[in-house]
């Protein structure tokens, strides 16, 4: 099972590259769903509407199984394959890569465009810092008060967050931990009387 993927810490914006008068201005988003893609996408639109094309590529999800690549106007397969192949490069995942095109005056042909489009996102991807993350599971766990102690100690022995505690006669917690803690937990919860627990798909 795969427990970690590797993407970028935080956003990287505006690298310049220039190809015969014409400007491409990189970008890099960590993105987590359709949401903050759709939200990047337009920030960048906004910030420069008077470009020429705004190319992206972005994988989302464990295996890079979400893609796109988007060459926006420019000839087929010469924008958003180029910068799509920086992201498989890199072997990154929950990224969009957007680069932004202002057309100088001369025609670049395909094997030009290729060619910047894919030194465009390479540079900025080269400014990302690339870190890899391990992927989480919620999980739901009720007891009884007096049990408290033990279920804490257990939760921080296994690196879990707390995201809610609701404390009565009987506790609700909801916790947050990597996924490859998910049998050790459960082994150790499952010998506990009195708790019940299940994980949020």
């Amino acid at each position: 099972m795969i427990y970690e993927y590797k993407t970028i810490e935080k956003p990287v914006e505006n690298t310049l590259l220039k190809e015969k008068g014409s400007k491409f201005i990189g970008f890099a988003f960590p993105v987590n769903n359709e949401e903050e893609l759709k939200n990047a996408l337009e920030k960048i639109r906004a910030k420069h509407p008077k470009a020429t094309h705004h190319c992206y590529a972005f994988r989302m999800g464990l295996n890079g199984e979400n893609y796109r690549a988007n060459d926006d106007g420019e000839p087929s397969g010469s924008a958003g394959l180029p910068i799509y192949n920086q992201l498989l490069a890199n072997e990154i995942t929950n990224v969009l890569v957007i680069s932004v095109r202002y057309y100088g005056g001369t025609k670049l042909g395909v094997s030009g465009l290729v060619k910047a489009y894919k030194e465009s996102a390479k540079i900025t991807l080269e400014e990302a810092n690339i870190i890899t993350k391990e992927l989480e599971i919620e999980i739901e766990i009720q007891f009884q008060f007096s049990q408290q102690n033990t279920i804490f100690t257990l939760l921080s022995k296994f690196d879990a967050k707390v995201l809610n505690f609701d404390t009565q006669e009987n506790c609700i917690l909801t916790a947050s931990l990597k996924i490859a803690q998910k049998e050790n937990i459960s082994d150790k919860l499952s010998e506990m009387q009195y708790v019940s627990f299940k994980f949020k798909e």
